[in-house]
């Protein structure tokens, strides 16, 4: 038995020569994915499929392991499980057949399809009818259905010989990775972006990682998790890399001097430009993000124009048309819903009432207050790791670190009013704190924006504890977060209601 690996359409309609390009890089891909499973698979290209044969000592759990690996290789349309024997008789082929296929038929409609290849004495529909009745009798009740059968029975004959197709499983499709060269991926974790980069990996595009770490605690090594999943999953016959990127600077200095509505398109105009040098720097050619049209402010044709001018790189967006429902379908399918369903989420890093249409006058006019010095901070700062590396460090951080305090949380003002010796301190951004003003009684409120408060934390006295407040909990978590692990445990969270 061996599996037969059927080339995607579209690598069958190419010129000769492309088309042997991509088999041999398929081949090369093949066995690299394999290589870590252990040794003795053997690996043979053909004009329109791939053989891969098992070694001999392979148990059930490894054929199981192979037949779900090969099925997640960019470029392959099918897999399919295949005896090869000699063609003697229909008496003979009849017997095999049942041996494969008796008990899967029972209770289901089939078709018989035959294929040759060479000369023979009889057709392929004599040889159709032929093992479809001899099926038949031995099955009673199973039934013929020539249009839409429950299971498709298939034999290929070639020249002398015989093949017997056990089962089928569909294959990702698109392009051997690495043919049509690489870009890198702006991630975050959520929905997009990870879809975004399976659907570069599906062409055959090498595919690198690029995150923004805007401040949450925990969330660079959430985003680490999703994107080993995806390389392991569907690139690992490649290497590539994840760039993380310290922002939480760049996020303090936008908050200090962009206008609260423009602050949105410029951050990811701040995103681009790093991602500029970055790449350059790598030698990638193509930047890919997530984006598609409408779904929040930043993502308006008016605003995408806006933030494409920050980019010397071409920008591609393969989820630009598509609905958010079919982005989480397909997340779901390729394995990342269930991350993006955790991911934390960053708050007070946008616009409290972005603008939609912002004028590009106003955005290079807010963006001359910018200090670009941070922006270069964060750049010089970058790190790099190896995609057979993301989880190492997730799992050293598990070994190495102490026990995590337990946090200190207030869940109303009732609660609140039973502390001692306490102050709220509201690390809402300027314009939200307007907007809705934080009211206690007999309570000290301090004002320290949630990018300033790292500053600053220092120098509030240790004898006293102090309670974060933002709307949603998420912010004050992740920088009680960073506080604790800077040794300051007088912080906690203040939820209120």
């Amino acid at each position: 038995m061996y599996y037969l690996l059927k080339l995607f359409p579209e690598i069958t309609i190419k010129s000769r020569s492309v088309r042997r390009q991509m088999t041999r890089c398929l081949v090369g891909n093949v066995r690299n994915v394999l290589r870590p499973l252990g040794e003795g698979f053997r690996v043979q290209g053909g004009w329109d499929a791939l053989h891969v044969k098992l070694p001999e000592t392979a148990t059930p759990a490894l054929r199981r392991q192979v037949e779900t690996t090969l099925a997640c290789i960019p470029g392959i349309h099918e897999v399919q499980s295949v005896d090869e024997l000699p063609l003697l008789s229909f008496d003979d082929t009849a017997r095999h057949l049942l041996a494969a296929w008796q008990e899967s038929l029972a209770g289901h409609s089939f078709r018989v399809t035959v294929k040759r290849r060479g000369h023979h004495a009889f057709t392929s529909e004599e040889m159709e009818r032929h093992l479809g009745q001899a099926l038949l009798d031995a099955v009673p009740s199973a039934r013929v259905n020539l249009g839409r059968p429950d299971i498709e029975v298939r034999v290929d004959v070639i020249d002398n010989h015989l093949r017997l197709v056990r089962h089928r499983w569909p294959g990702l499709g698109g392009y051997p990775l690495g043919v049509q060269g690489q870009a890198m991926t702006l991630v975050s974790g959520g929905f997009d972006s990870p879809v975004a980069a399976w659907k570069m990996i599906r062409r055959g595009i090498k595919t690198h990682f690029l995150f923004f770490d805007l401040g949450g605690a925990g969330h660079e090594q959430a985003v680490r998790e999703v994107c080993h999943h995806l390389w392991q999953s569907y690139g690992r016959s490649h290497r590539v890399h994840f760039f993380s990127v310290p922002f939480e600077g760049v996020v303090a200095e936008l908050q200090r001097s962009i206008p609260d509505g423009l602050i949105g398109v410029v951050l990811k105009r701040m995103m681009l430009r790093a991602s500029n040098r970055i790449a350059a720097r790598a030698r990638i050619p193509i930047l890919v993000t997530g984006d598609a049209i409408a779904q929040v402010s930043s993502q308006s044709l008016t605003n995408l124009a806006l933030i494409d001018e920050a980019s010397d790189l071409p920008i591609l967006r393969p989820l630009v048309v598509e609905d958010k429902q079919d982005i989480i379908d397909t997340a779901r399918r390729i394995g990342t819903a269930r991350f993006a369903e955790l991911m934390p989420e960053v708050c007070g890093a946008i616009s409290q009432r972005p603008n939609t249409q912002a004028q590009r006058h106003r955005v290079v006019a807010a963006e001359q207050r910018f200090d670009f010095s941070v922006l270069d901070t964060a750049i010089e700062r970058v790190s790099m790791t190896r995609s057979e590396r993301l989880l190492e460090q997730v799992t050293a951080d598990m070994k190495t670190s102490e026990p995590v305090p337990a946090l200190h949380i207030v869940q109303s003002a009732q609660e609140l009013a039973r502390e001692k010796n306490v102050s709220v301190i509201d690390i809402r951004p300027p314009t939200e704190r307007e907007s809705t003003p934080l009211t206690l009684a007999r309570v000290e409120c301090l004002q320290i924006p949630f990018y300033e408060l790292q500053a600053q934390a220092d120098s509030l006295p240790g004898d006293r504890r102090y309670l974060l407040y933002c709307d949603q909990g998420v912010m004050s978590r992740m920088q009680v977060m960073h506080l604790l692990d800077r040794g300051l445990n007088h912080f906690g969270i203040y939820r209120g209601t």
